[in-house]
């Protein structure tokens, strides 16, 4: 298992906007190999005193998180994924995002412990 795993802030009114825009990309990922997809909405994300899932992302006002992951076969799956995404002519980003990419947080991980799966 390997896991691309993303944090960003999303204005609190665009959260249907975020829900279908990843309801639209989901099947992409999909196609090239992704096993699983969430996409997290914030609920109880408490501010820190030194360091937070806010301050991470330099959220804004009325800016809600979302924490969101991509579940891969495996390393070599997620890369030969992304390289064949790029120049996949099915690759459309939408016209407007519902948040700031320059923002996010992204980054691969590979497990070291798992419970229930």
């Amino acid at each position: 298992m390997y896991i691309s795993g993303f944090l960003l802030a999303v204005p609190g009114d665009k959260k249907e906007a975020y829900r279908e825009m990843a309801a639209a990309v989901g099947p992409f990922f999909q196609k090239h190999g992704a096993i699983e997809i969430v996409e997290a909405w914030e609920e109880d994300v408490r501010d820190g005193q030194h360091t937070d899932f806010r301050m991470a992302v330099k959220a804004e006002p009325g800016e809600k998180i979302v924490f969101s992951w991509i579940i891969w076969r495996d390393k070599a799956a997620a890369d030969a994924a992304e390289k064949a995404m790029e120049s996949d002519p099915d690759m459309q980003m939408p016209d407007e995002m519902p948040f700031d990419g320059k923002r996010m947080i992204f980054g691969g991980f590979a497990p070291i412990y798992t419970l229930g799966r």
